[in-house]
């Protein structure tokens, strides 16, 4: 078995209207869509984590400092699409399989039902040295 974090991002997809300023049964949907995937993969023993993520005004970004104290600042101020929203992470028996668990993801319903189609990024864990090389 092998771990993938299904990293998704702020990026609405095929959908402008971010998610608080949908109605109400569009964002029920969407998310009780999110829920039952996680389930399923609960259900089939391959989840190994899902975390949703807070608004990226609540972010701090820390660097260390050479001399003095690390620097804290608010952030991240990078474009929506840059910005994580959540992830999920699940321990499958291929990358094809993370692939269409993430495909699964991106197909959650947005407004009318129409799938947001947000892009999941894919990223297997780092389990040796060896997986620097490859």
């Amino acid at each position: 078995m092998t771990k993938f974090l299904l990293l998704m991002h702020y990026d609405g997809g095929n959908v402008d209207t971010p998610m608080l300023e949908w109605d109400e049964p569009d964002m029920k949907a969407h998310l009780q869509y999110l829920a039952d995937h996680l389930e399923r993969l609960r259900e089939s023993g391959e989840l190994v984590e899902a975390q949703a993520l807070t608004w990226p005004q609540h972010a701090k970004v820390v660097r260390a400092a050479s001399v003095s104290a690390p620097v804290l600042t608010d952030g991240p101020y990078a474009e929506s699409k840059e910005v994580l929203a959540g992830y999920t992470m699940v321990d499958v028996e291929s990358e094809e399989r993370a692939l269409e668990i993430a495909a699964e993801q991106s197909a959650a319903p947005g407004p009318g039902g129409v799938p947001v189609e947000q892009p999941i990024e894919v990223r297997r864990l780092m389990e040796s040295d060896a997986d620097l090389y490859e």
